[in-house]
């Protein structure tokens, strides 16, 4: 055999072979690229919800999962909404000045875009409970200053009908606000 015929196999040989091998990297390749998308049940998790809240009557309160946590919406009626400001020097922070518990939309007396719904994570930043919904006018054990919220029965821990604590209690922080929009006019929201 000449060595032109020799050198010629020799690149074929390396040709086919770097096809072969090109095409084993490629079929461990995807999987493994696959592996690192998050999965469909987590992208479900983390994915907005729409809720229709059109039909809710003051004092109802919805309850939904969003990430894997209790999401409630509440309508409030106006003297519900009124009696939020009669609370201030009862609670820890009535001016939502801890910018990580609500977006900037949120950070003001009724810790919401429209004062008549509020929506909040359902669950006490003590330890996590999920508290109580007490209705205004409800009765309870609290004192006449008591306009309905929410009511954590693992620890004690109070919340006014803005997700704002009280002082005093075992939880440090408001309820937490998420971030949320209205899709429309008629009230259906957007998670």
């Amino acid at each position: 055999m000449c060595s032109d015929e020799v050198n010629r196999k020799r690149r074929q040989l390396i040709a086919a072979t770097t096809v072969v091998g090109g095409a084993g990297v490629v079929a461990t390749a995807v999987p493994f690229l696959s592996s690192w998308q998050p999965s469909a049940r987590a992208r479900a998790i983390g994915a907005p919800i729409e809720v229709d809240v059109s039909g809710m009557q003051p004092g109802e309160l919805k309850r939904e999962q969003w990430q894997g946590k209790p999401l409630w919406i509440l309508r409030r009626g106006d003297d519900t909404i009124d009696a939020l400001a009669e609370l201030k020097n009862a609670l820890r922070d009535p001016e939502s000045t801890v910018t990580e518990q609500q977006p900037v939309y949120a950070q003001n007396e009724y810790r919401a875009r429209k004062p008549e719904y509020l929506v909040v994570i359902g669950l006490c930043t003590h330890l996590g409970c999920s508290p109580s919904y007490m209705a205004p006018g409800e009765e309870s054990q609290f004192k006449e200053d008591w306009h309905g919220g929410f009511f954590c029965p693992c620890h004690g821990s109070r919340f006014d009908m803005a997700g704002r604590v009280y002082k005093g209690v075992p939880a440090p922080t408001n309820l937490v606000v998420p971030p949320y929009k209205f899709i429309s006019d008629t009230a259906d929201s957007d998670w």
